[in-house]
């Protein structure tokens, strides 16, 4: 719920901030068809299901992805998610980016005593985080995504940061990546209010306080989870 309501969110902010510059019919219709399924999200009580409905969410998401890439549109490009390993700048990018909020969310779930292996709709496997996978999904869009799109619309990535190795996977350069971890400790440096605490905190703390509200719910401290909502 957490994660298709913060892509609409998303998709909803680029309508008012860039209606001159997107196809604003398309996008309307993907915010409409994200807010049908949250609905059914919220009605659904099948683990299957909801995995179905998330995919379906998602792949209208991505749909437009491309489109909000603004700068650098020659360079920067978005067809798809494509990884291990990932063939294009932007899913580099996108990966990198996913794989360091995963590392902090599960830092986070084991200092409040959780067990970040133990998923809820990641299956477990061994070596993969589940939980942290299942807690970063409301993260990954609001945080992940714009934050790499921020870095190409701002131009603070270029092409010049990035290699092609043999196997035409697309990483980044040692400098590129000295960039990109410089951006991203001043991104978790910045203050928001949380949307249900209602106290100021930095981005950096966010994924420390949605692990102390799972806890607090697992142990019977609070009636549900609050996802996080952004607004």
């Amino acid at each position: 719920l957490g994660k298709v309501y913060n892509n609409r969110w998303i998709i909803e902010r680029a309508i008012r901030d860039y209606p001159m510059r997107l196809d604003i019919e398309r996008f309307k219709k993907i915010s409409n068809s994200l807010k049908e399924s949250l609905l059914a999200i919220r009605k659904c009580d099948n683990l299957e299901t909801l995995r179905g409905l998330e995919g379906q969410a998602a792949f209208m998401y991505y749909s437009v992805f491309n489109d909000l890439i603004l700068q650098q549109k020659e360079e920067f490009y978005f067809y798809g998610r494509n990884r291990r390993p990932p063939t294009d700048k932007v899913n580099a990018l996108l990966s990198l980016s996913y794989t360091l909020l995963a590392h902090d969310v599960a830092a986070a779930l084991e200092t409040v005593g959780l067990d970040s292996y133990v998923g809820f709709l990641h299956r477990d496997r061994p070596g993969r985080v589940s939980l942290a996978l299942d807690v970063m999904e409301e993260l990954r869009g609001i945080y992940a995504d714009r934050f790499v799109l921020t870095l190409i619309n701002k131009k603070q990535i270029n092409q010049e940061d990035f290699q092609t190795k043999e196997n035409q996977a697309v990483i980044l350069t040692e400098n590129g990546r000295k960039k990109f971890l410089t951006y991203w400790q001043e991104k978790k440096q910045e203050q928001i209010t949380h949307p249900f605490l209602k106290e100021k905190i930095s981005w950096g703390l966010v994924a420390h306080s949605q692990a102390m509200l799972l806890a607090r719910y697992i142990r019977g401290d609070v009636d549900e989870y609050p996802p996080f909502l952004w607004k």
